[in-house]
């Protein structure tokens, strides 16, 4: 019940009607769902949306609090622990499918719905987890929380992950603040441990990822699970499709766009932290600050900082004095308020690189342009996530970790140079690979002349195994 989770299921969702013809019907909460009906497609048909019974406010939150990015982060795990009450709605829809003799080929569910488990197992149906993020980051998740290596020895600043393929050092600066502040019986710890081990008894995973740059992570989910059922099938999104359509009905025109037309090729800084996530004021004003002192041109979503509702206006206080004026009057820099058309910015050859919260959907977005990152995780499986672009890929360099942490606008002013300095020996290596990435995402989800990607033999494996398990129930 979050955005970067749902728009990766409908892609999915869109994905298996177009390609293989089935009927696919998406559960969640009545709120979700009218959003869900807002972003379908118009001529969609075979896509069903169905409501499951839920009120935010039977589980201490407030009312018609359905989603992530309408809650303080301090009430996300109410919101996680809350999705057990789904359970007997579920049990009950798929009882009625069964009892009118159809029973669905397939539950796919998320990685926070370690329970469907159960569900499928007990009406014999072929279940997967499709996770929404990365193999790489994830399995670092699944093996933080299910082993909590950080508590073995607190005086450690760095430590190893035990179940690992390769030995992987993790330092303290990379863990997301609850898992710092994690005790191992908080309701983070339970949540996870309950869940998370859960999802491993599922019969497969699908990851929104490609096997080209992700094999570490798969290569662990695959020893968790002990078979091979496990497969990359990203990006589920098609970006270039999305382009073309905004392009066709005019909704791609914006500010944004006709601001990039103006500056020249591979000039821009590109600046999000994503739909949940925010910095603090005095990170904001260092981040400000050297972004004016760089000289690069740069766009830039700005949010309110931590402490302050998201929906709030844009404070100039929060800001060096005159700074939007001055960047608006040089033509330099273009300061848009909360939202941003992400994949306009993304795809215009005006773009250079991206500062990023290192989200899983913004990755795959900018890497399917080519565009490198400047990370700067901030929650969740993002610092995992900003690892594996860094260490394991090489086309991001890290900025900063976290939103509670000092920056100085000097580390902005080297590091913005680093990367986009015309006589940067690393900016070039970063584009260079940042493009090779390119090629591995369209290599996977291409499908021409009888040649089929990485990704598209993933899902189409997936669908065999689900079909095979079927008929092997069937002819018992």
């Amino acid at each position: 019940m979050a955005q970067g989770h749902l728009i990766p299921y409908l892609a999915l969702a869109l994905k298996i009607q177009s390609k293989f013809g089935y009927s696919v019907t998406i559960l969640s909460t009545p709120l979700n769902i009218q959003k869900l009906q807002r972003s379908l497609p118009p001529s969609t048909s075979n896509i069903n949306l169905v409501s499951l019974p839920y009120s935010s406010s039977d589980h201490n939150l407030p009312p018609n609090s359905e989603n992530t990015d309408v809650l303080p982060y301090p009430l996300v795990i109410n919101l996680l622990d809350s999705l057990h009450s789904l359970r007997p709605h579920l049990h009950k829809f798929i009882s009625d499918l069964v009892t009118q003799n159809t029973p669905p080929l397939c539950i796919i569910s998320d990685v926070f719905l370690g329970w469907t488990v159960e569900i499928a197992k007990e009406f014999e149906i072929f279940h997967s987890v499709f996770a929404t993020g990365g193999a790489y980051g994830n399995g670092i998740y699944y093996s933080i929380w299910l082993n909590q290596p950080q508590l073995q020895n607190e005086s450690e600043e760095e430590f190893i992950l035990p179940d690992f393929p390769q030995d992987l050092r993790i330092h303290r600066s990379q863990l997301a603040n609850n898992v710092l502040q994690a005790t191992g019986t908080d309701s983070w710890s339970l949540f996870y441990k309950r869940e998370l081990s859960q999802t491993l008894t599922s019969d497969g995973f699908l990851f929104n990822t490609v096997e080209a740059f992700d094999q570490v992570g798969l290569t662990y989910f695959r020893s968790k699970l002990g078979h091979d059922s496990v497969w990359a099938v990203g990006p589920v999104s098609d970006y270039s499709l999305s382009l073309k359509s905004r392009a066709s009905s005019g909704t791609s025109s914006d500010l944004c766009t006709q601001w990039l037309d103006n500056q020249q090729e591979k000039s821009v800084l590109y600046i999000s932290f994503g739909s949940m996530n925010t910095i603090s004021s005095t990170q904001m004003m260092e981040l400000a600050i050297g972004l004016e002192k760089s000289g690069k041109s740069f766009i830039w979503v700005v949010r309110p900082p931590l402490g302050y509702e998201m929906n709030e206006e844009v404070r100039s206080e929060w800001l060096p004095d005159g700074f939007e004026e001055r960047m608006k009057a040089k033509n330099r820099g273009l300061l848009v308020r909360k939202w941003a058309t992400q994949l306009e910015i993304l795809s215009h050859n005006a773009t250079s690189v991206f500062l990023s919260h290192c989200g899983w959907n913004s990755i795959l977005e900018s890497l399917s342009f080519g565009v490198p990152i400047i990370g700067w995780p901030i929650s969740a499986d993002q610092y995992n996530n900003s690892k594996l672009l860094e260490e394991e890929i090489g086309v991001c360099v890290e900025l900063a970790r976290g939103n509670r942490n000092e920056i100085r606008h000097e580390d902005v002013v080297r590091v913005i140079d680093l990367v986009m300095s015309n006589e940067s020996k690393k900016g070039d290596e970063m584009r260079n690979k940042a493009c090779e990435v390119k090629e591995m995402i369209e290599n996977a989800i291409r499908e021409k002349q009888g040649c089929k990607g990485s990704s598209v033999n993933g899902l189409e494996e997936f669908f065999a195994m689900a079909l095979a398990r079927k008929k092997k129930k069937m002819d018992h």
